[in-house]
């Protein structure tokens, strides 16, 4: 089956622009992306993703894609743009409804929700979903995700819900004291006065919602929004009759949860046994 390129919308978004841009003068110039990369001496799959506007460049691509189109800076110039969007498209309507939001209600089954990682944790979860990234690219993803949790602490912050499946307390991202920081920093978060965080334990069973991911977003004067998530995509749901199910099953998972008080026992003991498993100090 022949590769298909991604449709780009380059007047809806500069990193569509930059991907247009680079893609409209490659094929002007007859070279495949393969090519370009040889010429450019830049990884295939990286510039792939930047022309499909998924990833941002590094270090001092523009100035090479000018330099080899002959464009006078305008590569330059995009980028500068582009760099003030730190999120792919299909992420950014729903960084939009978060940043707007006075309620939000999270259930995550596999890993912790952005808005709790440690910079540490989002580094290792961020190179396990994108193994041939470059460093930088990586760190430029660590930021733009820790910098959204600006919103916990803002004068008039979110009311914020976190249902976390016993799961990722367990699993070992990072290794022991990456786990053992990350459940640190949970604990901590969950002591502020709008944020109230419940385990749902194994015991629990089975449910709705099993193996995926529900965000309810609560925006003044507008129709409730959910966002179901998976390892590569992400769905904004506005349909009224979906979304009343996604609440259902939210209010389901919350009453199946431990309490706050239960949750954080759990985290704590799920710390001690991370702090087993590290080797001792020197």
């Amino acid at each position: 089956m022949p590769f298909q390129p991604r449709e780009l919308f380059p007047d809806r978004s500069a990193r569509d622009l930059l991907g247009a841009e680079i893609r409209r003068h490659r094929e002007k110039a007859d070279m495949s992306l393969r090519r370009l990369s040889e010429v450019l001496n830049y990884s295939k799959s990286h510039l792939a993703r930047i022309e499909a506007a998924e990833s941002l460049p590094y270090d001092d691509l523009p100035a090479k894609l000018d330099a080899c189109f002959g464009t006078d800076g305008l590569f330059a110039r995009l980028y500068a743009l582009a760099k003030n969007e730190p999120f792919p498209g299909k992420y950014r309507r729903m960084i939009e409804l978060e940043s707007r939001a006075v309620i939000i209600e999270k259930y995550m089954s596999a890993t912790f929700p952005g808005l709790l990682q440690t910079p540490q944790l989002a580094e290792h979860a961020l190179r396990c979903g994108h193994p041939h990234a470059p460093q930088a690219e990586i760190e430029a993803l660590v930021k733009a995700r820790i910098d959204r949790q600006a919103l916990l602490d803002r004068q008039k912050p979110p009311r914020c819900w976190f249902i976390l499946d016993e799961a990722m307390l367990r699993s070992p991202v990072g290794g022991p004291e990456v786990m053992w920081d990350q459940l640190a920093s949970v604990i901590k978060r969950g002591t502020q006065s709008h944020v109230t965080i419940q385990v749902l334990p194994f015991a629990a069973g089975n449910h709705p919602e099993r193996g995926g991911s529900l965000t309810l977003f609560t925006i003044p004067g507008e129709p409730l929004v959910a966002y179901d998530e998976s390892s590569q995509s992400g769905l904004i749901i506005e349909n009224q009759e979906a979304v009343a199910r996604r609440r259902e099953n939210y209010d389901l998972l919350r009453a199946m949860a431990l309490s706050p008080r239960d949750s954080e026992a759990m985290i704590r003991a799920t710390m001690e046994d991370w702090t087993s498993c590290q080797p001792p100090r020197t």
